[in-house]
């Protein structure tokens, strides 16, 4: 599993660090994503896809996403 602290880069870096990082990612395989704020472009973009993931905000502040891609 890939794990990929984007907290501190300016946009549109962890957005396509994540694209980026999910395209290596395996048929079924899961990446998490830790981020300063809710990635609503990249939510638009995995729904298109038909990926699913799973947002939790953390203590301070920041938002982890675990993302998932279907088989």
């Amino acid at each position: 599993m890939i794990t990929l602290d984007n907290r501190g880069l300016e946009p549109p870096q962890p957005m396509m660090r994540t694209l980026n990082a999910l395209e290596k990612t395996p048929l079924g395989g899961s990446i998490i994503i830790i981020n300063d704020r809710i990635p609503m472009f990249l939510f638009a973009e995995l729904d298109e896809q038909g990926i699913t993931y799973h947002t939790e905000e953390q203590d301070d502040g920041s938002f982890k996403v675990m993302i998932t891609k279907p088989r």
